[in-house]
């Protein structure tokens, strides 16, 4: 059974191509369009990943990271943050939400599998 991803940016043409990447690792992908989305679809179902922006509308990536922890079933949930941001303040917060990787876009797609392979385990 393939694994679940779950995509999470505000822009429809990033989570395409995070997407198609996926696709093409044979993952199943699940995608949302802001963290409070997001949350709606942490609903038991199992989640193996989660590729998740910073910066978006209503609910933004730390948050979601911090939010998606307080539930039970993805207390460990690995997430792994897409975002154009490049700060270290922003990524010890992203660590501290509980994100497990960090990746500044522009990404090559080798890059993102990369790390999927290393928090997504069989």
């Amino acid at each position: 059974m393939a694994k679940t991803i779950l995509v999470i940016d505000d822009s429809a043409s990033l989570r395409q191509l995070v997407r198609l990447t996926l696709l093409a690792s044979g993952y199943e992908v699940i995608e949302a369009d802001d963290g409070l989305t997001a949350l709606q679809v942490l609903d038991g179902r199992k989640i193996h990943l989660a590729v998740c922006d910073v910066n978006m509308p209503g609910l933004d990536g730390i948050s979601f990271v911090a939010q998606a922890r307080q539930r039970m079933a993805y207390k460990f949930l690995p997430v792994i943050m897409l975002t154009t941001e490049n700060q270290q303040e922003k990524k010890e917060k992203g660590k501290a939400a509980g994100a497990r990787a960090w990746i500044v876009k522009p990404f090559s797609p080798p890059q993102l599998m990369e790390a999927v392979g290393k928090l997504c385990l069989p």
